[in-house]
């Protein structure tokens, strides 16, 4: 062996040795007293969601019963032109205009003209198919194509505006029905899946979840309590089953929330549970038939709850009670708070329409309310709600000047009164000792309010109030910084309670 490796070889085998000795040797670290060992970590919490849906199995098992539906409406021109013409972006229509040189649609009965492009689905094995009463309205002919593009045309069992439910009969047996689910059972939170034609593109499938429930009031239709979403609606959804993950149908696709026409993250539909109970009436009597208890209502807010002693903003005011109506028959009176219907809570004033509408008319219904305070129930008799019975609130204006005899009795509240002329309750349709004019609005709270001169107070909380006089001596009861209810009537004959700040002398 070399000299000079062997040296190297040596060094090497006899320091190891020192080196692992001297490793032993070295003092162990002081150990960490027990006060200041660092706390266990908390063991991670189980995760409540996992993964990510696959929806393939219940596409599959579903989409045989979903349809494409187009309804045409006073057209010449064939539903495929009908259909591109419709889909044509608006940047090309400026660039080429409408049309592109297509042939154009002669107006229809009903001053539309086109062809509206819709889904649906069928319910029943022998052909009745399901969708939006918009979809179909108006229309001259309806043709329904299923998955394997079978066309038919349908029949126009009925609709109904209100529940914005079509059914439709085509003629067939054995055909793939979808099964219904409890609208009642779903949850915010919970997966919900979309199947439709959007911008005619026949069998999308979308998927989100639930963001809400009992939204009621959306576009007039005051009467349903949508399912809010964020599945991804279009035109062309409208009258598509909104299905749970066990491929049942919980809604109908119905309405989006948009500023600019187009799916913007909210989307509704109808309950399955609303829809079929329309379907139902249709199929049997031709139309449907609503409960009506026979009250204007308007929201509970915190002045308002303030005002009358609540502990919360809940409930559904009540403004004016229909003479010879359920309500007044039930002893609801102007001023009760509806709090509950059969027991189930009212949290919103928009959430009693639906529920009233939903019973059958002749039903015995527990209405909750308070007054005064005090909880209590009432049994009305629900009334039915006629067919032109929607109607939509609207504000007072400012028209009218001050009355003779104007005086500011009550500039506590921010407002000019004056004792009402004879001829003018008698234009007004009020009693002869019914009423205070509104002059003049001083306060800005009472601006804010919506309160102008011409409208008439009738009551101070639950008192009704005939004159200047009578109105200050129930303005005299309230302390600085308590809210004072007004109901008021604005000229064009609705009511509704204000809440207002009182100020100091």
């Amino acid at each position: 062996m070399n000299p000079r490796v062997r040296q190297v070889f040596a060094a090497l085998v006899l320091t190891a040795p020192l080196a692992a000795c001297a490793r032993d040797a070295a003092p162990e670290p002081a150990p960490v007293p027990a006060a200041a060992a660092p706390a266990a970590a908390a063991a991670p919490a189980a995760p409540l969601v996992t993964g990510l849906p696959d929806f393939t199995a219940l596409v599959d098992r579903v989409a045989p019963g979903v349809v494409n539906i187009e309804a045409r409406i006073g057209t010449r021109s064939s539903a495929r032109d009908a259909m591109f013409d419709d889909q044509i972006p608006e940047i090309f229509r400026r660039f080429f205009g409408p049309g592109f040189g297509l042939p154009s649609p002669e107006p229809g009965p009903h001053g539309r003209q086109g062809v509206s492009m819709g889904s649906g689905f069928i319910i029943s094995e022998d052909g009745y198919v399901l969708t939006n009463h918009h979809v179909v309205d108006g229309a001259d002919s309806i043709t329904v194509r299923t998955y394997d593009q079978r066309e038919f045309e349908a029949r126009l069992v009925g609709s109904d505006e209100g529940y914005d439910v079509a059914l439709l009969k085509i003629e067939g047996k054995g055909l793939p029905a979808l099964r219904l689910g409890d609208s009642r059972a779903l949850r915010p939170g919970q997966w919900v899946v979309a199947i439709g034609s959007p911008l005619g593109l026949d069998q999308s499938v979308t998927a989100g979840i639930v963001s809400g429930l009992g939204r009621s009031g959306r576009g007039g239709q005051q009467y349903v309590p949508f399912i809010q979403t964020d599945v991804a609606i279009n035109r062309g959804n409208s009258g598509g089953p909104l299905l749970n993950t066990s491929g049942e149908v919980v809604g109908i696709n119905s309405q989006i929330l948009s500023n600019s026409g187009g799916y913007m993250g909210v989307s509704f539909a109808i309950p399955i549970d609303l829809a079929m109970s329309a379907a139902e009436q249709i199929k049997k009597t031709g139309h449907v038939r609503r409960g009506m208890l026979g009250v204007v209502v308007q929201p509970v807010d915190a002045s308002k709850a303030k005002a009358l002693g609540l502990d919360a903003s809940r409930g559904a005011l009540v403004n004016s009670v229909e003479p010879g109506s359920a309500a007044e028959k039930a002893g609801i009176e102007v001023g009760d708070v509806i709090v509950s219907v059969n027991g189930e809570p009212v949290m919103r004033s928009e959430n009693l329409p639906p529920m009233i509408g939903m019973l059958p008319p002749g039903t015995r219904a527990k209405i909750g309310v308070i007054r005064d305070g005090r909880q209590r129930e009432l049994t009305a008799v629900l009334g039915e709600l006629p067919a032109d019975a929607q109607r939509a609130a609207s504000a007072g204006d400012e028209r009218g000047g001050a009355a003779p005899g104007a005086s500011a009795p009550a500039a506590r509240i921010g407002l000019a009164v004056a004792d009402l002329d004879p001829q003018v309750r008698r234009q007004l349709g009020l009693g002869a000792r019914e009423g205070v004019q509104i002059t003049r609005v001083t306060g800005a709270e009472a601006r804010q309010a919506g309160l102008r001169p011409g409208m008439v107070i009738l009551r101070v909380g639950r008192t009704p109030v005939g004159s200047v006089a009578e109105l200050e001596r129930e303005l005299r009861g309230y302390a600085a910084g308590d809210a004072v209810m007004l109901l008021v009537r604005a000229q064009d004959g609705t009511s509704q309670f204000v809440a207002l700040t009182v100020d100091a002398e």
